[in-house]
């Protein structure tokens, strides 16, 4: 990988880059998470919400509702979630097209695959010359490295 980026020729982030995104993204999803924990907790009369509980299937899908929105939100609006923005990368489609719902969740569900088969689909990454995984793939979409990208 070049040091260096021409327009023609972008830098494409690495898989640990988008990896210590992730997991700063983490934190930030898991407060979100825990408020609406809480929420639930108290409406279910102080009891945890598990899977025998009326409550359960909907609180799932509350809980799989708010992680797309906070990805795909800042997927769309800027290519960069807050942990991206501080490892200073981005997201773009490989044609140049604005990002929607539709590709944004294209790209969260196939990450949760990704994730699912033993993480096989982010490995992809160390063997794509983009340095892309399943989710990128799936999506039309690729991360730039604006680190050491001309382009911002």
């Amino acid at each position: 990988m070049n040091d260096t980026a021409s327009p023609d020729k972008p830098v494409y982030a690495g898989l640990f880059r988008r990896l210590f995104a992730i997991f700063y993204d983490s934190f930030l999803l898991i407060a979100i998470l825990f408020i609406v924990t809480a929420i639930a907790t108290a409406l279910n009369q102080g009891n945890a919400i598990e899977p025998d509980d009326t409550f359960y299937p909907l609180y799932v899908f509350i809980v799989f509702s708010l992680s797309y929105l906070y990805f795909a939100w800042f997927w769309i609006h800027g290519g960069q979630s807050l942990g991206m923005k501080t490892w200073r990368i981005q997201l773009r489609s490989t044609d140049n097209r604005k990002i929607g719902w539709k590709t944004a969740g294209i790209r969260f569900v196939i990450a949760l695959f990704s994730w699912g088969f033993f993480g096989l689909g982010f490995l992809w990454a160390l063997f794509d010359k983009k340095n892309r995984c399943w989710h990128d793939l799936a999506s039309h979409t690729e991360l730039l490295d604006l680190k050491t990208s001309n382009k911002n």
